[in-house]
């Protein structure tokens, strides 16, 4: 009896275990975007390891800027002379890393664990902050291990692992001089550094806009003129080509819904008390859609287009690939852009301990490739790519590597090597640019 007993156990231990694995990988597909998604056109494409890609030639410098446009919507695949890296993939990037040999302290590597808004739920899980550098506020280690964003060497390697990528745009995090994010400290002064280095690899940058204590629509108005009058003339600046033929740099202006629209039309339709709109700094700004009501916000308040930033499918209205299908088509109808953003997976919980139900696994890839044929499959002008370097929500396809502490063990890339997102997303730029020509016939 008691050896049928023993069986019974381990028999249900197994089918325990075997439930529980099945629905933790069923976590990925929420809500309902399944693998199936993935099929179209997939079987077409070459394999990762089937890299045509070739060292970039210097690119021209950026064209003048030719007044506004009505339209901006693009009308040609805007990729490099000899096809190897393309401007309509932009990839958000962040400066705000700090070591304490270029910095005096870590910076970000040590972040707080953000405690829970109901004390009960905050209660349940660990608080304190991080240790570097064994102990890093990511679920993943960087191949680089914690470093600098003031350092030479790490910015060049950016720069290179982007190019190798074949994202032709980096979407700088920008702060005004000064001023910096709760947990930060002021990283202006490293722009020109890293306009150079993407110069270098071909590589333009455009700038996402962080919100930040006092920002308004007239802070705003001179962040614009302060950023296109020191960087405007640089051969790494931006500039988005519309139909029309007008050549206007491009902003993304993150948390924009903290802004009444209203607000927002004063700085960005031509009626506005302080518009941009026909002056030497007119742009193309787009904001971020969270809820369905945003839509008519962005539009309401002079917004040229809209973009979703999160790379957890599920997450929020505009972050749910089965709603891009409606967004495109609203913004068709009210000439605005739709710039769905594509991610690797999110896990944030070595920031926001409480936070698992956002968690997106990224099954080896698969869950970037879904969330890439999702974004394609609405035909947008751009896809911006969630990120290359936001380790703490688990989002970037910066090189990571296999690590094991006596506290912690980290996730990696395994079984693939720790280039293998930087791959997957040339090859999906190279398709995504092959897609767009046939659009275009």
């Amino acid at each position: 009896m008691n050896r049928l007993r023993r069986k019974a156990c381990v028999a249900l231990l197994l089918f325990t275990l075997f439930i529980f694995g099945t629905m933790m990988g069923l976590r990925t597909l929420k809500p309902t975007d399944g693998f199936s998604d993935l099929a179209p056109g997939m079987e077409l494409m070459p394999g990762v390891g089937e890299r045509t890609d070739q060292r970039p030639n210097p690119l021209a410098e950026a064209a003048g800027r030719n007044g506004i446009g009505s339209d901006t919507k693009i009308v040609f695949s805007n990729s490099g002379p000899d096809h190897s890296i393309f401007y309509d993939i932009h990839i958000f990037y962040y400066l705000w890393y700090g070591t304490p040999q270029m910095d005096g302290s870590y910076i970000h590597w040590e972040h707080v664990l953000v405690p829970h808004w109901d004390p009960k739920i905050a209660a349940s899980h660990p608080n304190g902050r991080h240790n570097p550098p064994e102990d890093v506020a990511s679920s993943y280690y960087p191949d680089l291990g914690p470093y600098s964003s003031r350092d030479p060497d790490v910015i060049e390697s950016h720069m290179a692992q982007i190019e190798a990528a074949a994202a032709g745009v980096v979407v700088l995090s920008w702060y005004p001089p000064g001023v910096a994010d709760e947990h930060g400290k002021a990283s202006e002064d490293l722009v020109p550094a890293v306009m150079d280095a993407a110069h270098r690899h071909s590589i333009k940058v455009a700038f996402h806009l962080q919100p930040y204590k006092g920002r308004t629509d007239l802070s705003v108005h001179d962040n614009i003129k302060y950023i296109i009058d020191k960087y405007g003339k640089h051969g790494a600046f931006y500039r988005f080509k519309s139909s029309t033929g007008k050549v206007l740099p491009l902003f993304y202006v993150y948390d924009s819904y903290l802004t009444p629209p209203e607000t927002w039309a004063e700085l960005l339709t031509s009626r506005g008390s302080h518009s941009l709109r026909g002056t030497p700094y007119d742009g193309i700004f787009v904001g971020l859609i969270v809820e369905e009501r945003h839509k008519d916000d962005i539009l309401s308040g002079g917004f040229d287009g809209m973009y979703t930033y999160f790379a957890s499918n599920g997450f929020s209205f505009g972050a749910s690939h089965q709603n891009w299908k409606a967004i495109k088509a609203f913004c068709d109808k009210s000439n605005l852009l739709f710039v769905p953003s594509a991610g690797p997976g999110y896990i944030d919980t070595a920031v926001r301990p409480w936070n698992n139900h956002n968690t997106r696994n990224r099954v080896n890839g698969r869950y970037y490739e879904t969330s890439l044929q999702a974004a394609m499959s609405v035909r947008p002008d751009i896809i911006t790519i969630t990120s290359f370097n936001e380790w703490h929500e688990g989002t970037q396809i910066e090189r990571a590597v296999p690590k094991k502490t006596v506290a912690r063990l980290y996730l990696d890339y395994k079984p693939h090597q720790p280039d293998h997102y930087l791959e997957l997303t040339r090859k999906w730029a190279e398709h995504f640019s092959k897609e767009k020509e046939q659009w275009l016939m």
